[in-house]
């Protein structure tokens, strides 16, 4: 199975920068796409960025032009990097990937614990 570890969320001030990382470990063939998500307090969970295997990634609206995803698969890591922060972007930051147990398996989806990032003044 796979397991995902997100790192990296804290507390910084408007306009300021952070960066989050999500580590995958466990027993499995492949990771495909992979993506942040986020939920605020009392809000569904959203997509922010999502990255496919080949690096070709998307971005929320709220997020484009600010927040830069990528992601290193020999490392089996994915990255986020936001900057210009904003307190309308308070949330938990979730990893989510796709996977493969073994090959030609079924593609399964997989969620992180998630790490906070508070941005406030």
């Amino acid at each position: 199975q796979v397991q995902l570890v997100e790192s990296g969320g804290g507390l910084v001030q408007p306009g300021g920068s952070l960066s989050v990382t999500c580590a995958a470990s466990g027993r499995f063939y492949r990771l495909y796409d992979m993506g942040w998500y986020r939920q605020a307090p009392g809000k569904q969970r959203e997509l922010v960025a999502k990255v496919t295997r080949d690096g070709s990634s998307n971005y929320a609206d709220s997020v484009q032009g600010r927040f830069t995803i990528s992601r290193d698969n020999a490392k089996k890591t994915m990255y986020l990097q936001m900057n210009s922060l904003k307190p309308e972007d308070t949330a938990v930051y979730y990893c989510n990937a796709e996977a493969t147990v073994v090959m030609g398996g079924v593609r399964r989806g997989y969620w992180g614990q998630g790490t906070q990032v508070t941005v406030s003044s």
